[in-house]
């Protein structure tokens, strides 16, 4: 079973019902309110790629490895992380400006810095890892941006269908990334479960210091307790559904290999922001 024609049509959706939750005005913020709109887009387009370059090279990952914890910092946060600022009495108006700004931003920061990290493995570590660096670009815009798109159309111009079909695939989305994250495990389960540790010492250490960053720049920007707690989610929250399918497409990488971090990185990325999301509960 190819897991790659469950992966893009779950991606394709997951970007609709994106769009279905965004409006114009969500991209308009950063002129009301540019420092946490420049705070959370530094945190997610320039410190996370950063961290994972450090961590890859203190863990001495493997080449495939590395890409791939490259590929999930690089990849932003869907619609999920609205869900988490929600519950946690974050901003969400931010969340989801924040959302709309790297979804699209980043459809052109990941191929140039996926590039940089494969001519990068190529040059240090003896490997040959090809980009096609236009057929990146084609999938993220056929992919990403135009369900996107037409989400944000769809909600502008039918918004009762837009709300109907919105509550449908909100509740669709995570069992959707779950059954995702499953098949790859029965798929590859003797490769995850050997680098488990590892791994996901390496991804749990990328997460927490994202969020620790989101503090800093919270601080560093001045930002209010509610601007505080969605950069922590925004910059700790990354789009594993994105970073699956970027590594699997027999357009792009066409190697299950690189998007095994992606696929640890779903679940301990859950397990830990659902901790905080707990506690800044019970501190409220």
């Amino acid at each position: 079973m190819n897991a790659i024609w469950i992966v893009l049509p779950i991606l394709t959706l997951l970007m609709f019902e994106l769009g279905l939750t965004l409006q114009t005005e969500d991209f308009k913020l950063f002129r009301k309110r540019p420092r946490p709109i420049i705070a959370g887009l530094a945190g997610q387009i320039i410190l996370l790629p950063m961290l994972a370059f450090a961590l890859g090279h203190v863990f001495q990952l493997e080449p495939l490895f590395f890409i791939g914890i490259i590929l999930i910092a690089c990849s932003p946060g869907g619609s999920s992380s609205n869900i988490f600022s929600m519950i946690a009495k974050g901003d969400v108006a931010l969340s989801v400006s924040l959302t709309a700004c790297s979804s699209i931003i980043t459809l052109f920061t990941i191929p140039v810095i996926m590039e940089f990290a494969t001519h990068f493995v190529d040059s240090n570590l003896d490997i040959d890892i090809h980009l096609p660096v236009g057929s990146l670009i084609m999938q993220n815009l056929v992919l990403m941006f135009l369900p996107i798109v037409a989400g944000i159309f769809t909600k502008r111009y039918r918004p009762q269908m837009a709300e109907r079909i919105h509550k449908i695939l909100s509740k669709t989305a995570f069992p959707a990334l779950i059954l995702l994250a499953t098949i790859f495990f029965i798929q590859h389960h003797a490769t995850i479960t050997g680098q488990f540790g590892k791994l996901g010492l390496c991804i749990s250490i990328l997460i927490l210091l994202a969020m620790g960053g989101g503090v800093v720049l919270s601080k560093s920007m001045r930002l209010n307790r509610k601007e505080q707690r969605t950069l922590i989610i925004e910059i700790g929250m990354q789009n594993a559904a994105q970073a699956i399918a970027v590594a699997s497409s027999p357009f792009v990488f066409n190697n299950d290999i690189i998007a095994i971090p992606a696929i640890i990185y779903a679940l301990v990325m859950n397990v830990i922001l659902l901790i905080y999301v707990g506690v800044v509960k019970r501190q409220r």
